[in-house]
C-alpha cells in the first residue's frame, strides 16, 4: 500500500496489516473508553462515622434524661457528624491487552488513511517558532482540529502550536487512539509513519 506525500509527487510504502485495516467500531469504542477511564484519578473520599475524629464517648447516659439514646455524636444525623455513603477512592481502570490496543491503533490510522484525514508530509518545520507559521502550516493541510506527529517535535513547532486551540502535538511514540478520534485531520512527518508502522507491526 502506498501513502502520497503532500506537495511531493512521492510516495511512501506503507504495510498494509497497518494502514488497510477493516475498520471495528466496537473495538475502538472499548479502547477509547479503557483510555478515558484509566485517566480517571478516583480520587473522591468523604468520612464516614468511623474516619471523623471526636465522638469517643457516649454523649449521655442511656436511660432517664428523656431524650433519644445515643451511642456517639459522630453519627450521620448529627452536625459533624460522619456521611452515611461516604464515597471512598476508586480505580476506574479497565484492563486492555497490548494486542487490541495494537489492533485499535491499526484500524484507527487505518480509517483515517481511508477518509484522507491522514496527511502525509515531508517535515514539520517552522523557522522561527513563531504562531502565524504554525496557523499557516495548518491552513496549507486544510486542519482545525487535528494532530501534528513527528519523530522528535522540534521547540520552535512546540512553541508555535502552544496558542493553538484543538491542536495537539505528539512524537510518533507518543500517540494514543483519543487524540486520533478526536482529530479532524492528523498530520504525520514520513519519519513518524515508519516509526509508527515499525512500533504496531
Amino acid at each position: 500500500m502506498e501513502l502520497t506525500v503532500s506537495g511531493k509527487k512521492q510516495k511512501v510504502e506503507v504495510s498494509e496489516s497497518v494502514f488497510d485495516r477493516d475498520y471495528s467500531e466496537a473495538l475502538v469504542h472499548q479502547v477509547v473508553t479503557s483510555y478515558l477511564a484509566t485517566g480517571r484519578a478516583g480520587t473522591k473520599a468523604q468520612k464516614n462515622r468511623s474516619a471523623v475524629s471526636g465522638g469517643g464517648a457516649k454523649p449521655w447516659k442511656q436511660k432517664g434524661t428523656g431524650r433519644a439514646r445515643a451511642g456517639t455524636s459522630r453519627s450521620p444525623i448529627w452536625v459533624g457528624g460522619g456521611r452515611t455513603f461516604a464515597a471512598q477512592p476508586r480505580d476506574f481502570t479497565k484492563k486492555i491487552n497490548t494486542k487490541m490496543y495494537r489492533a485499535a491503533m491499526k484500524t484507527i490510522l487505518s480509517e483515517l488513511a481511508r477518509t484522507e484525514r491522514l496527511v502525509v508530509v515531508a517535515d514539520l518545520d517552522v523557522k522561527n517558532g513563531k504562531t502565524k507559521e504554525a496557523i499557516e502550516l495548518l491552513g496549507k493541510h486544510g486542519v482545525t482540529t487535528g494532530c501534528l506527529v513527528s519523530t522528535e517535535p522540534s521547540d520552535n513547532l512546540m512553541r508555535a502550536t502552544n496558542n493553538i486551540p484543538y491542536v495537539f502535538v505528539t512524537n510518533a511514540l507518543g500517540l494514543d487512539p483519543v487524540s486520533l478520534v478526536y482529530a479532524d485531520k492528523v498530520v504525520m512527518t514520513v519519519d513518524a509513519v515508519k516509526q509508527v508502522e515499525e512500533w504496531l507491526s
